[in-house]
């Protein structure tokens, strides 16, 4: 397990910089204290990025650095690495459920509120939208492939993506991303903007998608329809 991994070497650099204190040999280089306490920050910014990534969660620090003590000095382990290992698995699964449970119900208190709102429309797949501009005639079909600028938050404004800064809009066929997006940007014409409302069943659903975006997430999605490539038509007067 990655994770595991990750905290070995971190382990492995905390026993090297802890020898930089022992006493040495005159005239035997030595690593200065500065540059081991800065080591020794590092290697906590590293291990506390690992952590973060890994979404843990709230952890019990003191029992943590107590762990990885004993494992540096050699002494007798709670439990060994294969145990460790279950164990944290079946934390991150306990923890994935609860927050998968939390995300779902704000979801929908969310949506059911929202869809009262002026301009918000709701399709059959429960999927929300307001239409900011409708664009032109010419409108996406999922095998079309579109240039989009697009900024995606949850419920609670937190950003996790967005193509707005970027020089050139982003490309995407539009049967390529989650079914809420791609339902979505079949709405507007080239030119368009809508803003989306996406249900967790139309997003990722149950699963974990990168360190921001949790189990059963709500998303709203700003989109911007810069251009529409059509996919070519098949040519069906041609015989074998």
């Amino acid at each position: 397990m990655k994770t595991l991994k990750s905290i070995a070497i971190v382990a492995l650099a905390a026993i090297m910089i802890s020898s930089c204190g022992e006493k040495k040999e005159a005239g035997v280089p030595q690593i200065s204290k500065e540059l081991a306490d800065s080591a020794s920050y590092a290697v906590g910014v590293s291990f506390g990025s690992m952590l973060k990534n890994a979404n843990f969660g709230e952890l019990n620090y003191a029992e943590m650095t107590k762990a990885i003590k004993a494992v540096i000095e050699g002494k007798e382990l709670k439990v060994n690495e294969m145990a460790a290992n279950q164990v944290i698995q079946r934390y991150l699964a306990q923890r994935a459920e609860v927050a998968g449970a939390e995300n779902k119900a704000k979801g929908e208190k969310f949506l059911a509120e929202n869809k009262t709102k002026d301009s918000v429309q709701v399709t059959a797949s429960g999927l929300q939208y307001k239409i900011i501009n409708p664009g032109s005639a010419m409108m996406p079909v999922a095998l079309d492939t579109v240039s989009v600028y697009y900024r995606g938050t949850l419920i609670d404004g937190t950003e996790f993506d967005s193509s707005m800064g970027n020089p050139e809009p982003v490309k995407f066929p539009v049967n390529a991303v989650i079914p809420g997006w791609s339902e979505g940007i079949q709405l507007i014409g080239e030119g368009g903007k809508i803003r989306l409302f996406i249900p967790s069943e139309l997003a990722y659903g149950a699963q974990q998608a990168g360190p921001t975006i949790g189990p059963n997430s709500t998303l709203i999605f700003d989109v911007e329809l810069v251009k529409i490539a059509k996919a070519p038509v098949a040519d069906t007067t041609k015989t074998l």
